[in-house]
């Protein structure tokens, strides 16, 4: 297998999941809004944990959500720090 096969594949699972962390992130600042039935806010924290905190950073700014929560800054942050040490584990080892 090439070199950066396995980090390339790492870096589509990242931007798929950012991607859906992202669409959560509006899709439920919308449904609060409206007074909507909310997603759970577990699931908006793991789906920034586990490989998708760059979009849910990016979420929680753009449609400034849970940006007053400090618990979803610390997930995010942390796992965004994992997913960096992991690409770059990836990368050098």
């Amino acid at each position: 297998m090439p070199k950066y096969t396995l980090p390339l594949i790492y870096l589509a699972i990242v931007a798929v999941m950012s991607l859906i962390a992202f669409i959560a992130y509006g899709a439920d600042k919308k449904k609060a809004k409206k007074g909507l039935y909310r997603t759970r806010e577990k699931t908006l924290l793991l789906l920034g944990f586990f490989f998708g905190a760059p979009g849910a950073l990016i979420g929680m700014n753009i449609f400034h959500h849970k940006t007053k929560h400090w618990y979803f800054w610390v997930f995010n942050i942390i796992g965004l720090i994992l997913q960096i040490a992991i690409l770059f584990a990836l990368l050098y080892v």
